[in-house]
């Protein structure tokens, strides 16, 4: 139902928590309710409808979302009509107890059927309460049928919605067959499918129109990407060579990658295209042959280690990133020692570090016992981080004196803690490498891919500042720009 003329705005509220796939699901439900006569509000005691999009991949997050909901009870009570939905994973796995624990939710929709929320506030609006839509379980019915109840919801983007309007997400692929024994991804998200690449190329027309340079393509294991049609198969890296001419882009991302398919094909496609970064986010999850194989993660760390080597043969100036679980379900501190030396090995740009925490309906929840300590997955959680900060640290130093192409994000977080109005203000941007860089600059930078020269390096960031066209014209070390963004940060042998 659209808005009438003269009908005053609804407002909506969302918070959204996990990965990029929620910051792209929240953006497209908002896009969806603006055509519905919502606007965003920042309050939620002044919203008409509030959304919690949510995740579940580790326990803290989903008790977090939980007290978060339950926190509004006051609200509902002081004002009835106020509509609350619960969405996302969390909302896939636990379905019904979201109503038996916070029983003033109006609505748990799962990330399948997002396209239901707008006619799902509607009907709470009209006083229909407790209304639940999921897509199938992995065994609730022929895989097409499956499949389809997970299809995800593409409809009008919206780019208020995204970390800056000219950075966009493109989902190129939902779901996973990989059924890691921690992961509730492949109930939560469903079968590993991809979108069609006519469907993608449209979708990235679409944001090079509304203003995006840079895109950041998405999927659960990105670079497994597959699209059939008839004798035709599509793969990244034809979807790479397919999206790279698309006028406006400028910049062309992909996460998160499964190790096993990084082929010297796709690494060829990314080092041969310009647009296509230097950035590889491949999580290892551990450094052990055992917990890999406890993990049921399809990989050896020969294999991992033979992929570093291929990246650094293909693509020498790469930075690759990884993930790692501490603690999993019997870890000795010989396994522990032995991801430890896989990141001084290969020496990633970051590494995000987790503590194992129990999914229930994965199969390590069934099979497996969650029998390591909390205080041991916190040092191990610790120390894992204090050796890839060093690593990072040393290897951001490798880049003082050098001038980076940075694509201006906007203000820094520290400006915006501070305060900082008006034009001047500490501005951030990344490289082409994922590193964060920030300089004093001032707002008309923003969206701009600007030379900045590298002052000094920390572990997480490197400060910096801009280079004129005359400084960029007078230095003939810059004649290769791109090349000396890059720094070879590919395994040690």
């Amino acid at each position: 139902m659209s808005q009438q003329m003269n009908e005053p705005s609804k407002q909506l509220y969302i918070q959204t928590v996990g990965c990029q796939m929620n910051i792209l699901d929240s953006e497209m439900v908002v896009a969806s309710l603006r055509k519905e006569g919502y606007s965003l509000t920042l309050d939620p005691a002044s919203a008409d409808a509030i959304l919690f999009n949510t995740c579940s991949v580790r326990e803290h997050a989903e008790e977090k979302a939980y007290n978060n909901v339950l926190r509004l009870k006051q609200l509902k009570l002081a004002n009835p009509d106020l509509v609350i939905g619960v969405m996302g994973c969390m909302a896939q796995k636990d379905q019904q107890r979201v109503f038996d624990r916070v029983p003033f939710v109006d609505l748990v929709v799962g990330p399948g059927q997002l396209h239901k929320i707008p006619e799902f506030i509607e009907r709470a609006r009209q006083g229909e309460r407790h209304q639940l839509a999921v897509s199938l379980s992995r065994r609730d019915g022929s895989a097409d049928e499956i499949k389809r109840s997970h299809e995800t919801f593409d409809p009008l983007r919206d780019p208020q919605m995204r970390p800056t309007p000219f950075q966009a997400y493109l989902r190129i692929q939902i779901g996973c067959d990989k059924f890691c024994t921690y992961c509730i991804v492949p109930m939560t998200r469903g079968p590993e499918q991809g979108r069609s690449p006519e469907r993608i190329l449209e979708e990235a027309k679409i944001l090079a129109q509304q203003g995006a340079k840079e895109i950041t393509l998405l999927g659960q294991t990105v670079n497994s990407y597959k699209w059939v049609d008839g004798d035709r198969t599509t793969r990244l890296a034809d979807l790479l060579e397919m999206l790279h001419p698309i006028e406006g882009i400028e910049r062309i991302k992909f996460v998160t990658n499964y190790p096993k398919d990084m082929t010297r094909d796709l690494l060829e496609t990314v080092r041969d295209l310009p647009k296509c970064m230097p950035y590889l986010h491949v999580p290892a999850q551990s450094g052990s042959d055992v917990q890999l194989k406890r993990m049921k993660r399809g990989y050896t760390t020969a294999d991992y280690y033979a992929m570093m080597d291929r990246i650094g043969e293909i693509m020498p100036g790469a930075a690759v990133s990884s993930d790692f679980i501490v603690g999993f379900c019997g870890e000795t501190e010989e396994d522990f020692q032995e991801t430890v030396e896989m990141v001084k090995r290969c020496r990633f740009k970051n590494s995000f570090v987790f503590q194992y925490s129990v999914r229930p309906g994965t199969k390590g929840a069934e099979i497996l016992e969650d029998d390591i300590p909390e205080e041991v997955k916190h040092r191990r959680n610790l120390d894992l981080l204090a050796v890839q900060n060093q690593i990072s640290l040393e290897d951001n130093l490798r880049f003082l004196g050098k001038t980076v192409s940075i694509l201006v994000e906007g203000p820094s977080k520290w400006s915006v803690r501070k305060g900082q109005t008006g034009d001047l203000r500490q501005m951030t941007g990344r490289t082409p490498c994922d590193r964060i860089v920030v300089w004093d600059g001032n707002m008309r930078q923003t969206g701009e891919i600007l030379p900045v020269e590298i002052t000094d390096a920390y572990a997480f960031t490197m400060l910096g500042r801009v280079q004129t066209q005359e400084m960029v014209s007078g230095r003939s070390q810059l004649a290769q720009p791109d090349a000396l963004s890059l720094v070879n940060l590919t395994t040690k042998q």
